[in-house]
This record gives C-alpha cells, structure tokens and sequence, in this order.
C-alpha cells in the first residue's frame, strides 16, 4: 500500500496503541518529533524504530526542527548545544570563509547528533532574509539581512547536514523574515512589492533551488495572492515557488495546526494540497487531528511521489569525519560571535 502525503506527530515517548493503529492503518509518509517526544538517546531510538516499523518502511522519513538556539527540540544534557542561526551570520559578516566553515560544521555536526537516534531529515536551514522591524518569530533563527550572506551560509549548512547523512528541508519559502507577526498566532501579511521579493526574500531560495525539500509559508504576499497564505496559495506556489524561484523537490506545508489557517483539519489538509503542496505535516500529537489529516490526504503518486523518490535518494550513508575535532572548531568559531557552548 502506498504511504499517504502526510507528516504527523505523536504525543510522547512512545507510540500509544492507538497512533499505532492509526499509523499501521494510514501510512504517513513521514513522523516528526519534537521536545516532548525526546527525553533520552535510547528512547529515541525506540520511537524512531517504533514508527517504521507501525509503517513497515525502514527508510521512512523521521524529521525534526534542530536548528539551534531557540528552536531545538534535542536538549542538555543528552545533546550538545548550538546556537541559533544568527551568531553563525556574524562570524561570516567578520570573515566569509569562516562563517560557511562555522555553518558547514553546525550541519555536520547536527546531522550526527540525529543519524544516531534514527532521524533522517532535519527542518534546516532557515533562509528567511531577517528585516528590522519584523516578528520576532524568525528573528535571531535567521543568519541575517543580506540575501546573498544567507544563500551562503544556508549552503554549507545543508551541505554539512547532507555529508552526515541527513537530508535537509529549507524553509519559510518563499520567505517569511518580513512578516510582522508570527503565524502559530496570527496570519501574517506582507504588503512589499514584488520586485522587492525577488531581491530580497526569493534570492536564498532561488540560490538553493536544487535542495530536495522545502516548508511553506504561512503568510499572504499581497503583491501575489492577496487572499490565500502561501500553503494554501496555488498562485504562490505555481507562480512563484515552481517557476520564479525554481524549486522542483518536496513541498511541503510549515505546520497545519498553526492558527494562520483556518478551516477544520480536513478542509485545511485538502486546501493545502489543490494549492499544489506535496506534503502536509501535522505536529501537535492530537489524535482527533491526525485523524482527519491523514482521511483527507491523498496516496503519494504522479509528480509528488517523483519528488519524494528523488528527495530519499540524496539520504546516504555519513562520510567520514572527526567529531571531537569538529566540535572543538565549531565552538571557537561561534565563540567568535560571543557563543559558548552549553556542552
């Protein structure tokens, strides 16, 4: 049977019998894990192979939003830490070369953070082009606000984590730094024109185009489509996303629960994918949620089931690399930007 176009949560530590069954049932193409779900490596490992086995795929995508900083959902102290994206921009705005070394060694080192307890894809990096005066929703996760400086470091760190054996998804595309409010709360609305965009918000994006995995925005562009949020918008994602920017992997929705949208889950999840998203990913773990999600999406097939056979493809096995060396040169080049690190 053909996995679903969904991502889903689960609720803690271990799958309940009835995400089990629901799984088995269901097919999600994919599990995403946050803080709630992550107390100890072992047991992470027990969730990870939990889930693939509910699904009967071994290489079935498990994700997560280790980014650093704010958003990091692997702790001390059974995980090292890192900071967020923005320390890594000022090492660069001193020295390029080591600002992309410093970005390529947060990816390798991550990616090994996450290959050892069976998570395979990281939602990472964040090409949002920060903008003085915008929600703090992005704010320091972003390297900073130069377009071609976040193209840059966005590079190496998807190349750091792709070394490690981690497929990276990029985000917010098709760029959410200008927003003035934070859509887990609101639904954000960008009034810029759209030559602005492309100068500023598209150009990362539009620089990284060949990464197999991309998450949406949820934020009306008013220049483009006035009336529909980016994960709901098929001007956005056709006009903008497939032909201007150039993205041909996986799309897929930033998190459905989010307040931005509107609708029941069902209605939502159908939106999403007429707009032309590959996947919708569903994380708060809600089991009447997950429900109606995985019911409304559709089998993976055609054009989207390509993506997602091409995105799996670039999942390799680790090249080699010295961890404790790596992790000694990252810390004294993010000390540079007054980081230390916790672990």
């Amino acid at each position: 049977m053909t996995e679903k176009a969904f991502i889903s949560g689960c609720a803690g530590i271990r799958l309940s019998d009835e995400e089990s069954a629901l799984f088995a049932d269901q097919r999600p193409w994919g599990l995403i894990l946050f803080k709630r779900n992550c107390e100890t490596p072992d047991q992470v490992r027990g969730l990870t192979a939990q889930f693939r086995e509910a699904v009967g795929r071994p290489d079935a995508p498990v994700l997560i939003d280790q980014e650093g900083g704010r958003v990091k959902r692997l702790r001390p102290p059974h995980w090292p830490d890192y900071p967020a994206g923005r320390f890594i921009g000022v090492v660069a705005e001193a020295n390029l070369e080591r600002g992309r070394r410093a970005a390529w060694l947060h990816g390798r080192l991550i990616a090994a953070d996450l290959i050892d307890i069976g998570i395979n894809v990281d939602c990472l990096p964040v090409l949002d082009v920060i903008v003085a005066g915008a929600s703090e929703a992005i704010g320091d996760r972003s390297f900073g606000g130069d377009p071609g400086m976040v193209a840059i470091l966005g590079r190496s760190m998807a190349d750091g984590l792709i070394a490690g054996g981690v497929c990276p998804v990029v985000k917010h595309i098709p760029g959410q730094g200008r927003a003035l409010s934070d859509s887990h709360y609101h639904l954000p609305v960008v009034d810029v024109d759209l030559d602005t965009l492309g100068e500023s918000d598209f150009a990362p994006f539009v620089a990284l185009a060949d990464l197999p995995a991309a998450m949406t925005s949820h934020v009306v562009y008013s220049s483009v489509d006035p009336n529909q949020p980016a994960t709901t918008s098929p001007v956005v994602i056709r006009d903008i996303i497939r032909e201007r920017i150039g993205f041909d992997g996986v799309l897929m929705s930033d998190d459905v629960s989010m307040k931005a949208l509107s609708g029941d889950f069902g209605d939502r999840t159908i939106a999403i994918h007429d707009a032309g998203c590959d996947i919708v990913l569903h994380c708060n773990g809600q089991i009447d949620e997950m429900r109606a999600v995985a019911e409304a999406s559709p089998r993976l097939g055609g054009a989207s089931g390509n993506r997602v056979a091409r995105m799996i493809d670039t999942i390799r096995p680790p090249l080699p690399f010295d961890h404790a060396a790596g992790r000694e040169e990252y810390c004294a080049l993010v000390a540079e930007a007054g980081w230390s690190a916790g672990v």
